[in-house]
């Protein structure tokens, strides 16, 4: 299997399985002398961690994270940082009955078919599981920023839609995103997908959810045209993500109803200042960070493993019904929200280090 690394000069590798020993990742390319505090890497692995409350998995894991080298005196060295999460509330017995069929929406098909041999426990190498050492190497990417970067670089990110219950107030409380287990930026819209996510969970199902994410104060420049661009990497970032299935930049598809006056974002200077009347294109225009908030949005599609009773076939291709018990996500992306975070920190911090080599 080919192809577990992302990023250019800072770059990540990730290994391990859902219902193996254990997973970890390798950051190569993180620069000497930044200060890595393991607790803070700890809080944002505790963010993306199940079993927090009912509306995730109760699958029990501490993601108690150890740096195993790149780390000496506090500091970076210059040379591949290692960390290692161990698994131990992995339950294998739960998929025994199933691990001759193939779960509908799932990546065992596709992975028997290429691979002949693949792990059926949990999904194995294409579980959701994996996405707790990306939110490591974020994490590390995160305290890059802080250093490297001169106009303090924020990510913020929020669950703007659950099912069909959508929030409208534009209006972001950030200190309230962290606490409550929706990663809702409005605390009206709780009770409502409370009582969806808890209707679907009892009927055996579940919902797919619509996640934004918001960079205040990137520089102008980010950015490497033309196969390079800012909103392509993180596009591949965010399309990496384990179920998500679509993303959109700034006004993206709805820019269907404006018109050419109407659609770009006009430009004027005033009090030796550059002013964007909109920003339409999500703070990026030709690939490269225009200075404005980068925005865009992605969804994650409802969890395919449920307690319904689905058609599919066997490994021998045979017709046959499936029910996945076990432990999942109603709304697996509730805890997509740290993962984006994650990917979108990565890319910046690699652009920025892209960037800061070509200036003199």
């Amino acid at each position: 299997m080919s192809h577990n690394s992302f990023g250019n000069l800072l770059k990540y590798t990730t290994w391990g399985e859902s219902h193996g020993e254990a997973i970890g990742c390798v950051v190569d390319g993180f620069p000497a002398g930044i200060p890595i505090n393991k607790k803070y890497i700890q809080t944002r692995l505790d963010l993306r961690k199940p079993g927090q409350s009912k509306f995730t998995t109760q699958r029990k894991e501490k993601d108690e994270v150890n740096i195993l080298s790149g780390v000496f005196n506090g500091k970076s060295t210059g040379a591949p940082i290692s960390m290692i999460i161990y698994n131990s509330d992995h339950r294998s017995k739960d998929y025994s009955e199933i691990k001759n069929k193939f779960r509908p929406g799932h990546a065992d098909y596709t992975y028997f078919m290429k691979y002949k041999n693949y792990d059926y426990r949990g999904g194995g190498r294409s579980s959701a599981r994996e996405t707790a050492m990306r939110v490591a190497a974020g994490a590390l990417a995160e305290l890059l920023l802080k250093k490297i970067s001169k106009n303090k670089i924020n990510i913020s990110s929020a669950v703007i839609q659950i099912g069909n219950e959508r929030i409208e107030n534009k209006t972001w409380n950030i200190n309230f995103i962290n606490k409550n287990p929706f990663f809702s930026p409005n605390k009206s819209i709780l009770k409502k997908w409370e009582d969806l996510i808890l209707t679907h969970r009892k009927n055996g199902s579940s919902l797919g959810a619509v996640i934004e994410v918001r960079v205040s104060n990137c520089p102008v420049g980010i950015g490497e045209p033309i196969y390079q661009k800012l909103d392509s990497e993180l596009s591949k970032a965010i399309m990496s993500i384990n179920a998500v299935k679509g993303i959109e930049f700034g006004t993206g598809f709805d820019l269907v109803n404006y018109d050419g006056t109407n659609g770009s974002d006009q430009i004027n200077f005033n009090n030796n200042k550059i002013n964007f009347h909109s920003n339409h294109a999500g703070g990026i225009l030709g690939g490269i960070s225009s200075g404005q908030d980068i925005i865009f949005r992605y969804i994650v599609k409802p969890t395919s493993s449920v307690l319904s009773e689905k058609n599919t076939i066997t490994k021998n291709f045979k017709n046959t019904k499936i029910k996945t018990k076990g432990r999942h996500d109603p709304c697996v992306g509730i805890r997509a929200v740290p993962v984006g975070i994650a990917m979108t920190n990565f890319v910046i911090a690699d652009f920025l280090l892209i960037h800061k080599s070509k200036s003199l």
